[in-house]
C-alpha cells in the first residue's frame, strides 16, 4: 500500500494503516474457501434390485383386453396373468376416474370351463365397461366354411 510522504511537521498522522485490515481479511477469506467441502458431481440413486419375477401387467387407464388361449392361458394386453393377478388388474382399472373398456376375446379353441371361470371373475370385479370383442371371425361357424 501507498504510504503519504507529507510534510513532517510532528503531527499526528490521521490516515488509517489499513495494510493490517487486508491481511486479516485475506487470511479470513483464504479459511473460508478451505473449510468449504469439496464439491462432488455425483447423483446417488437408489435403483430397484432386479428380480427375475416380472411385474404384472400395467393397467391401460383407456382399454384393456383379455384373450384367452387354448393352452389355457389367460392374456391381459399380450401379457400372460394368472386368475390372482386378474382380479388385481380388475381392482385396478375401477380405481381410475373413467373406467377403461375391458375387452373379452377368447380364441377359436380356448376351454369353456376357463371361459366360464374368467367371466364370473369380471362379473364378481364390478366391471361396468365389458364387451366380447372377435365375434366377426365366427359368423360362418357351423357352416362348413373357414372365416
Amino acid at each position: 500500500m501507498a504510504m503519504s510522504g507529507g510534510s513532517d511537521d510532528g503531527e499526528p498522522m490521521m490516515d488509517m494503516n489499513m495494510t493490517p485490515l487486508i491481511d486479516v481479511l485475506l487470511v479470513l477469506l483464504i479459511m473460508f474457501i478451505i473449510t468449504i467441502p469439496v464439491a462432488t458431481h455425483a447423483v446417488n440413486i437408489d435403483l430397484p434390485s432386479p428380480t427375475n419375477n416380472p411385474d404384472t401387467p400395467d393397467v391401460d387407464p383407456i382399454k384393456n383386453k383379455i384373450v384367452l388361449t387354448r393352452d389355457g392361458q389367460i392374456l391381459w394386453n399380450a401379457d400372460p396373468i394368472s386368475q390372482g393377478e386378474l382380479v388385481g388388474n380388475l381392482q385396478q382399472s375401477l380405481t381410475f376416474a373413467v373406467e377403461p373398456e375391458l375387452q373379452f376375446e377368447p380364441e377359436a379353441n380356448a376351454s369353456y370351463n376357463l371361459s366360464a371361470r374368467v367371466l364370473n371373475i369380471i362379473k364378481a370385479s364390478g366391471v361396468t365397461k365389458f364387451g366380447f370383442v372377435g365375434n366377426e371371425k365366427y359368423r360362418s361357424f357351423g357352416k362348413g366354411e373357414e372365416g
